[in-house]
């Protein structure tokens, strides 16, 4: 697994907590949810980008999730999965405010991690509100 793949787990895992059971950020950023010798051995930059991924999102949650609010057709803001969410936000994230990540591979990490962690047809709904949200923006 490449070491942004990693990274973005990570903020996914962290989020998805977050929104769970909210902390201050520097607690967040601590990932003490994870095994210590398993955050020990977190090579320098998946942990750098990492904490970016979520720094970044939570600063910008609200308008985050005004723009997926927009994306959302016949769909309530409040009944998106926390999962689904999670990537969601981090994408769109990425794709608004990461200028040196294309939109294109955030919506491909997006899809690649939800066939992981979310459930069988979530990747789909997820390409829809990133890719509306691309062709929206002009992405």
């Amino acid at each position: 697994m490449g070491s942004r793949r990693q990274a973005r787990i990570i903020a996914f895992q962290s989020l998805f907590s977050q929104d769970l059971n909210p902390k201050k950020l520097d607690e967040i950023l601590t990932l003490n949810w994870m095994e210590p010798k398993e955050r020990e051995d977190l090579e320098p930059d998946v942990l750098f980008f990492a904490r970016y991924l979520i720094s970044g999102t939570l600063e910008h949650w609200d308008e985050i999730d005004s723009v997926i609010q927009g994306q959302l057709r016949n769909w309530d803001f409040n009944r998106v999965g926390k999962v689904d969410l999670a990537l969601l936000r981090i994408s769109v994230f990425q794709m608004l405010f990461a200028k040196d990540i294309p939109p294109k591979v955030a919506i491909d990490e997006a899809i690649d991690i939800s066939k992981r962690f979310a459930t069988d047809d979530s990747y789909r709904f997820i390409n829809g509100v990133l890719d509306g949200l691309r062709k929206e923006r002009g992405l």
